[in-house]
Formats: structure tokens, sequence, C-alpha cells
């Protein structure tokens, strides 16, 4: 099964195509002093692959939160292919149908099979004939290297291998853009390249990609633009080389001598 983003096109440079999302001083409390994104601005590109670094708490998984409208914000504004994200259920929902998430604790239903966790929502939401679903989660059931766990619930699969289902869940929907938030995090170490196979491989599609990550040699190898966060700002945005090779922020140095 092919999981390339029909409308990219892999000639035009990276800094000559359109802006997939755009953040515009956005804000967010979880409470009068607790400020946890300050004034975010951030445009990324359609295709783009941008992996978010950043201590424990520094706003980076509550950021991407935001794009799909998981969490509320309070001031600025996010548009996500084109469409403004607002209170207005119906837009939410199309924004949300064209970004799939993994989350760092997989998320399965665990009463259903890995085919039923995957075709539900195509099936509901997409409104697919169930003989597509079906044959789609199939396909991505190959291409992440698990076929024959269809049948089985997710508490009889590894770590990794609930990863990699989650994966395929969010793929079925034929999303546009990906959000992962620290997908590798729950695993145990042995786990971790399995899932990192997937989203290599995934990075060479045209898919729109957003990695909250401490995977650093992943991020190096596959991002774009790495963009680190520290108390709900952007300190510093770069190429891997720009970022991890001669970063100009001293909290840049700081995080990165504490990590690599």
């Amino acid at each position: 099964m092919k999981l390339a983003v029909e409308d990219f096109d892999p000639t035009i440079p990276l800094e000559e195509r359109e802006d997939i999302i755009k953040c515009a001083g956005v804000n967010k409390w979880y409470s009068n002093d607790l400020h946890v994104l300050k004034n975010v601005d951030i445009s990324i590109k359609r295709g783009e692959i941008v992996c978010v670094l950043g201590p424990s708490g520094s706003g980076k998984s509550t950021f991407i939160r935001t794009i799909n409208g998981l969490e509320e914000i309070q001031e600025g504004s996010i548009e996500v292919d084109g469409m403004e994200l607002t209170d207005d259920i119906k837009k939410r929902e199309a924004i949300r149908m064209e970004t799939g998430m993994v989350f760092q604790s997989f998320n399965l239903f665990p009463h259903l099979t890995i085919m039923k966790n995957i075709t539900l929502s195509p099936i509901w939401v997409r409104k697919w004939p169930k003989k597509k679903a079906e044959e789609i989660a199939l396909g991505l059931l190959e291409r992440v290297g698990i076929p024959e766990q269809l049948h089985k619930f997710p508490g009889q699969l590894s770590g990794g291998q609930q990863q990699r289902v989650a994966i395929a869940r969010a793929l079925a929907m034929q999303p546009k853009i990906m959000l992962f938030d620290e997908p590798t995090s729950a695993l145990d170490p042995e786990m971790v390249k399995e899932v990192l196979d997937v989203m290599k491989e995934l990075c060479h599609t045209g898919m729109t990609m957003i990695v909250v990550t401490h995977e650093m040699g992943f991020a190096r190898e596959v991002a774009d633009r790495i963009v680190l966060f520290d108390e709900g700002e952007i300190v510093e945005t770069g190429t891997p080389s720009e970022l991890f090779d001669n970063p100009k922020h001293e909290r840049t140095k700081l995080f990165l001598s504490k990590i690599i």
C-alpha cells in the first residue's frame, strides 16, 4: 500500500511550498499564574518534518495538542490547511480529519481487535464502506510490519507493536498532517527502534510531521527543522546541523549539553 500524500510534489523546494500550519501569537494559560504557551509564532510548510525538543514542562506537548484543538488557546490564531481553528465544531472536526495524532500511551481501545481499532474512525467519520476500511487497514498493518496481528487485541501485543498499530490507526484516516507526542517515551529501549523505523519511512511520503521527541539521533537524521521550546516559548529554530552543531542561544547550549 502506498503511503504517499496525494497532493505532495517533491520537486518543489521546501522554501517554495505553501504553509500548511500557521500559528500566530498563540498564548495558553492553565490558570492565571500558569502561562504554558507564550506568544508562539511558527509556520510549517507542506511536507516539512519538524522535530520539537525541550525539557519536561516546556510546553512542547501542549503546543502540538493545540494544533488539532485538543487544547484550547486563549490568545492568537492557528490555521491548518487553510482552515482557522475556532470554536466552530464543524471546523474542528474538519481539521481533526486532516491531522493524525499519535500519543505516548497508544490510546488503543482494549476491547476491540487491532482491525477494529484501525477501521473504527474511517467507517464512522469518513463514512467508508467496511470493506474499503479493512483493505486500507490491512495494507497499513503490512507497512508497519505486523499484518499477522490484525485479529489480536492490544493487550496481546508488545508496546512497540501497539505503537505501530497507533500509527497505522492515525494513517487510516489519510491525514495530511501527523502529530507525534513523544511516541517512544513509554517504550522499553529495545522497542524504540521498530517504531522509529516506521516513522522514518513515513518521512519520505510527503507527510507533514511534527514530532515531539527526546530521540536526538532521529531528530538529526530526519528533521528539516528543529524547534527548541523552553518555559512556553520557542527559544531557537534551525536545521539539525545549525541547532546541534552551532547553537546560538545559551539555553539551547545548556539543554544540549545535558542530553548529548
